[in-house]
């Protein structure tokens, strides 16, 4: 029953969370009014507002003027869900366990904006450092120091990549966004966690970013977000390659 209740939960904050993504780069609020068709702007009924399972039940299409749905609704629904469900999973019924679940749905919902709009809200980013360091100072499971070492080698780390970049090509390589969101996944995974998440990153954004440039006109000169990197990175150490992280340092950096 834990992990059905955080397969709904997920799914439900999944549709909470195609709210934000689509209202807030416009500043509209994203409690008034109700979902409605983007098409014909006819409201949602709530029986057509049941999360990943009204896309299909739809077929994709608006009840009232036919209009085309993304399946983006449903995929970031059904992400949320299975992600939930993977925290729920590797940490059981804890403290950390709710910790994640915020940061998981802030990755997600901070992502696809990233995606959509080359930004991260500083919304989403800044309370959640400040809800990481609370989180750490009064959870008995983590570490307050840990915490805020996590937020300063985060965001120490890349804002000095980032400076340099700017100093050797005299243009921005990287936004702040990008340094806000490391420091906020810092605050709540700690120290150890951050070369794991900039590795993967790297690995993932470098490997991706040099097949959109082959398809894109700009080349190498290609921009790309790199926020929906660092937020795979964590998710990944925070689903279950923690301790495939932890085990990598033990071994090659047993004083750690």
């Amino acid at each position: 029953m834990f992990e059905l209740s955080l397969f709904l939960l997920g799914s439900i904050l999944g549709s909470f969370a195609n709210v934000v993504i689509y209202r807030w780069p416009k500043n509209e609020s994203i409690v008034f009014p109700g979902s409605r068709c983007p098409h014909c702007q006819h409201q949602v009924r709530f029986y057509d507002n049941i999360p990943i399972l009204s896309w299909f039940l739809l077929r994709g299409r608006c009840r009232d003027c036919g209009g085309k749905i993304s399946p983006r609704y449903a995929l970031v629904e059904f992400l949320m869900a299975i992600l939930f469900l993977l925290v729920g999973l590797v940490h059981g019924f804890t403290w950390t366990t709710l910790e994640d679940l915020i940061l998981v749905f802030g990755l997600v919902t901070a992502s696809f904006i990233d995606i959509d709009h080359f930004l991260l809200p500083d919304v989403i980013t800044i309370p959640g450092t400040i809800i990481g360091l609370l989180g750490a100072y009064l959870n008995p499971e983590r570490n307050f120091v840990d915490s805020l070492l996590g937020f300063a080698f985060g965001f120490g780390f890349l804002w000095l990549v980032a400076y340099f970049y700017q100093v050797w090509r005299k243009q921005e390589g990287m936004g702040g966004g990008d340094i806000k969101l490391i420091g906020w996944i810092g605050t709540v995974l700690g120290w150890r966690a951050i070369p794991f998440v900039i590795i993967v990153a790297s690995l993932v954004g470098s490997a991706l970013g040099l097949a959109l440039a082959k398809k894109n006109e700009r080349g190498l000169k290609t921009v790309i977000p790199f926020g929906p990197y660092l937020a795979f990175g964590s998710l990944l150490f925070v689903c279950g390659a923690e301790s495939w992280a932890f085990q990598y340092v033990r071994w090659f950096i047993p004083e750690l």
